[in-house]
């Protein structure tokens, strides 16, 4: 479009200024004015800014936008840091610190950047913050007497240039490792945005690989044929942006059905896999299902479990995209085609499938295959897997009881109607009741349900150390907690699983790593704090008796202080922490040293 706009103003001007001489020097300047203008809008996109790299490294990626992720859709770009952290994070355009938001989950340590265009520029995962931001950071915290604060610097208050250093790569928060997440929320809505929408630039000429395809019934009297032995769907061959299926198979269904498609993408010189950004579903050459990954809205992102097949996503890590709706599924992500992905096969014939699956930088590729409809006298002769448990119906609530135990489900938990199992199994050691098996967790569950379990008679003094806690398929025992009261335990949880209810007495144990009894000439001290099973709840570490900043990073059990403003001085000193679990039990240490 750009070049065709500057052929096509070039030539009108060449002809205008050919036929009004007298005119030459004005068109001149006008000429040079649309070719700055042109140059100005190849280098960004029109209504957008110009951002710089946040680093001074060159820009390579562990994750991209939108690809999916465990109950979201990432909302930014996950920008390696070369394995190690302290690398100075930028501003990436003149802006304000508008919001600072430190917690030893997420985002870790954070700074949001609002700039003059109405965009927001996200760092997270920062070691450390710099600068304004760094100060601002510190004195809220010593004000509020808490490591996690989410403060909002008022327009202006913190002004940023680009360039300037806001903060240091780190590993803080929820990251698997050193890495800056980097994210751009759009004016207005403050959705996120993929930054390479915006002008940042990454090598990329690989098109998506198209693994396999998936059919799903989607009403009580469709059927799919199985797959061959031992698959979770049907495999591809192919490369370079085309695909088949490989020979030999024939996908055959009854009645009305949906398809997923396994597809990732790479970009050059990376084996990482990545998200794609737009899906297309051809039936007979018609659109009937599309899907553009462009923008994260941060209050439905969860539906991103609708969107993916999560069975075999949690269960297998396949990034199976649903090329239809689930009924429950309010992302606005997809087309308007009337069958919104529902393919009516006739029986007796071959529809032609034509999948098409595009990146974040325009590189396309095709599957094609063709789907028969089934007769009903073939249809009856695949095996059909038998419906268990109790129809929870979608959109109403729905209450699953049984000895001891109750879990309420609110209307929408679930995306689609879904026959909900129960089991119970015996109690393992240390439990108080036996272990409830509420349906399979490879099931998602959108909102918050009610969980409450019968406590058995218990001494007063150990009713309320008792929490719910979940096992995973090895025994591994996770809490949920909940509240104690009326003879029972009541927690939200947002995931079926294997539950059941222990006891925790025990207090935290505080661990000495480095505080020693001459501190001269050192700048910090850490310790290592553990809970055998509630998990740590809150913290409080004083120096000579006033409340001292103890940044907590739960991926090593450590509080770490690093001598500040508030907590220098000299000569002998004293240091007491108090850590209390969830349950209420309380350690406490104490240490004098000279500093």
């Amino acid at each position: 479009m750009i070049a065709c706009t500057t052929l096509r103003t070039h030539t009108q001007m060449r002809l205008r200024i050919h036929s009004d001489p007298l005119s030459t020097k004005l068109l001149i300047g006008l000429l040079i004015s649309v070719f700055v203008s042109v140059e100005s809008g190849a280098q960004t996109p029109s209504g957008t800014r110009k951002f710089i790299p946040p680093m001074d490294i060159p820009m390579q990626l562990s994750g991209n936008f939108m690809e999916p992720r465990t109950d979201h859709f990432h909302s930014g770009l996950d920008i390696r840091t070369e394995g190690r952290e302290g690398i100075p994070v930028k501003a990436v355009a003149d802006g304000w610190i508008s919001r600072i938001k430190i917690s030893p989950w997420g985002y870790g340590k954070a700074v949001y950047i609002e700039h003059a265009d109405g965009h927001t520029s996200v760092y997270g995962h920062l070691q450390q913050l710099k600068g304004p931001a760094a100060e601002a950071c510190l004195n809220a915290q010593y004000e509020r007497k808490d490591f996690s604060i989410d403060i909002y610097p008022t327009k202006g208050e913190l002004a940023v240039k680009q360039g300037d250093v806001i903060g240091l790569s780190g590993n803080t928060g929820g990251s698997g490792g050193p890495h800056l997440h980097f994210e751009l929320r759009r004016p207005g809505d403050q959705h996120a945005v993929d930054p390479e929408a915006l002008g940042y630039d990454i090598p990329d000429r690989t098109p998506p690989e198209m693994i396999g395809v998936r059919l799903h019934p989607l009403t009580d009297s469709s059927l799919v044929a199985p797959y061959p032995a031992n698959a979770k769907g049907y495999a591809t061959q192919g490369g370079a942006g085309k695909y088949a299926l490989k020979p030999g198979l024939a996908p055959m269904a009854y009645g009305t059905v949906g398809l997923s498609l396994h597809v990732i993408d790479r970009y050059d010189n990376s084996g990482a896999k990545f998200g794609v950004r737009k899906i297309e579903l051809f039936v007979d050459s018609i659109l009937t299902f599309s899907t553009l990954l462009d923008h994260v809205d941060f209050d439905v992102n969860r539906y991103c479990n609708a969107h993916m097949d999560y069975e075999v996503y949690k269960g297998q890590k396949l990034e199976y995209h649903r090329c239809y709706k689930q009924p429950n599924n309010k992302l606005r992500i997809y087309g308007k085609e009337p069958a919104q992905g529902r393919i009516a096969l006739v029986p007796g014939r071959d529809h032609r499938i034509k999948l098409v699956a595009t990146d974040a930088n325009g590189n396309r590729s095709e599957l094609r295959f063709n789907l028969r409809g089934a007769s009903f006298e073939e249809a009856r002769t695949w095996p059909v897997k038998t419906l268990e448990g109790s129809l929870f119906r979608y959109d109403t609530e729905n209450i699953l009881q049984e000895d001891g135990v109750r879990l309420t489900l609110p209307p929408n938990a679930l995306y689609d109607d879904t026959y909900v199992r129960y089991a119970r199994r015996p109690a393992p050691a240390k439990a108080l009741v036996p272990v409830h098996v509420l349906h399979d967790p490879l099931t998602p569950i959108q909102s918050n349900s009610s969980l409450r379990m019968d406590l058995p008679e218990l001494p007063a003094e150990k009713r309320n150390k008792a929490l719910i806690v979940r096992l995973d398929d090895s025994g591994k025992v996770s809490a949920v907690g909940g509240t104690v009261g009326d003879g029972a335990v009541t927690a939200n949880i947002r995931a079926f699983g294997a539950y059941t209810l222990m006891l925790d007495t025990v207090p935290p144990v505080i661990t000495n790593v480095d505080l020693r009894a001459d501190m001269k000439g050192r700048n910090s001290f850490t310790i290592k704090i553990a809970d055998d099973l509630s998990g740590v709840g809150s913290w409080r570490g004083t120096l000579d008796g006033k409340w001292i900043l103890l940044e907590y990073e739960p991926k090593n059990k450590t509080l770490t202080h690093t001598f500040d403003k508030h907590s220098k001085g000299t000569g002998k000193r004293t240091f007491v922490l108090e850590v209390t679990d969830d349950r209420g039990n309380t350690a406490r240490y104490e240490m004098a040293f000279t500093h």
